[in-house]
């Protein structure tokens, strides 16, 4: 891919009603870009169906959600969830007897880990240890989820799944240093990468955030072909990342966070769109915009492009109700601290060659650099000091902004799909909006 691919407009489009199936392909945990889409599910009368990752017991095995994990998952969800560990990634399996990935990380410090090596024919065959369980679970959640969706029904598949970073101590030292170190304590994230560590990272990645992707549209074959031969349509999407178009001197302009570690992961999960689109097969990744989150705070300067979808509002035509959300980030800020004097120091960040330097869509992911740290991570702190409190957040209005406008967007784009991979840049956010509250 040359070039992104923005949708432009705000779709109207909707096949889905009432019995109609929406299913989760990812546990919800807190706060995050699945919330829209549910809402709109709800919304739109569908029955909600979801899964879980299961959890793991003292011994680390994989477990299903007891009776009171369960019923506390449905209530969060607000409808169903087949009861059958769907736990991606193969950091903690291994042929029986054998140490998993994980094991053979423990004994990794932050003075060894650059040199130590892994058995890679041993991760090998964790790897397809891992694979196995997981599709063998698809399977019995299919054979579940097929007694829930009449014939003629349409069903929405929304991919969630993401992640895959093992848990072993010396990794959160080395991200600390990756993502927020500057000075002595940078790091370079191709050193990470190019470690035996980075490389089991980077499988595990792809296992998790892409491949699960076409496990779901694979393991789903049978319920798809039932409902297309009754009359229903079945669609699939997926939260992809790629960069995004933010307002920059007054155009919108492809961005992106560096370095984002998964970003191969989310090209192959584009790929794994592109191929099913090919076959005929409704599925679309949708690159949405950088927010903050639990998960994403580790990353810190990711919430530096959120800024510019202010005066994207403005530019859009969202009149009084954009006015209100420059108050409501305004109100935040410190006594004596202006928004626009923070706009200013966000133009200023994003005219540096530093940053030009790092708008090449052909080149990403990029790996980071000692200069872009002191200036994304010395931006991103002059800006928190602005503020109030670091509890509240211009970013935490604008992060909630984002969820607000994509739920729409996927939801409608999806039931006429303009192609497998689409961009949800800050202009059609801020349309989307601004039609939501005119």
């Amino acid at each position: 891919m040359k070039s992104p691919i923005p949708l432009r407009n705000v779709p109207h489009s909707n096949i889905f009603r009432k019995g109609d199936v929406f299913v989760l392909f990812g546990e919800l945990f807190g706060r995050g870009y699945a919330n829209g889409l549910i809402n709109e599910a709800r919304q739109a009368g569908m029955t909600i169906v979801g899964v879980t990752v299961g959890r793991r017991d003292e011994n680390n095995a994989l477990r299903a959600l007891t009776a009171e994990e369960h019923a506390a998952a449905e209530a969060n969800l607000g409808g169903r969830i087949i009861n059958v560990p769907l736990m991606a990634g193969f950091d903690l399996d291994a042929p029986a007897g054998e140490p998993t990935p994980t094991d053979l990380l423990a004994n990794m410090t932050l003075k060894s880990w650059q040199e130590d090596k892994l058995d890679w024919a041993h991760i090998e065959k964790c790897r397809e240890v891992g694979v196995k369980r997981f599709k063998d679970s698809v399977a019995k959640v299919m054979q579940e989820l097929d007694g829930m969706i009449p014939d003629g029904a349409n069903a929405f598949f929304a991919h969630t799944m993401a992640g895959g970073i093992p848990k072993v101590k010396v990794f959160l030292a080395i991200a600390n240093r990756v993502y927020k170190g500057r000075g002595e304590r940078f790091l370079s994230s191709s050193a990470l990468l190019n470690s035996d560590l980075g490389k089991l990272i980077l499988m595990n990645f792809d296992e998790v955030t892409a491949n699960t992707f076409q496990h779901l549209i694979d393991g789903s074959a049978a319920i798809r072909a039932r409902l297309e031969k009754t009359g229903g349509q079945v669609r699939y999407t997926a939260y992809g990342y790629h960069g995004t178009e933010i307002l920059i001197d007054d155009q919108y302009q492809w961005q992106t966070y560096t370095s984002y570690t998964q970003g191969k992961a989310k090209m192959r999960l584009e790929h794994v769109a592109e191929e099913a689109w090919k076959q005929g097969i409704k599925a679309t990744c949708y690159n949405c915009p950088e927010i903050r989150t639990n998960s994403s705070d580790i990353f810190v300067g990711v919430e530096l492009s959120l800024f510019p979808l202010l005066k994207a509002l403005k530019k859009e035509q969202g009149g009084a109700w954009a006015q209100a959300q420059w108050q409501a980030c305004r109100d935040v800020l410190q006594e004596g601290q202006t928004l626009e004097g923070l706009l200013e120091t966000i133009d200023a960040y994003n005219a540096s060659d530093v940053m030009k330097g790092f708008r090449n869509f052909t080149a990403w992911p990029m790996p980071n650099s000692a200069e872009l740290a002191d200036v994304m991570i010395g931006t991103s702190d002059d800006i928190t000091k602005m503020h109030k409190s670091r509890d509240a957040l211009v970013t935490d209005v604008l992060s909630a902004l984002v969820l607000e406008g994509t739920g729409p967007l996927m939801f409608y784009e999806t039931s006429n799909p303009a192609g497998p991979v689409l961009w949800l840049s800050h202009d059609v956010i801020a349309k989307q909006l601004n039609e939501l509250h005119q």
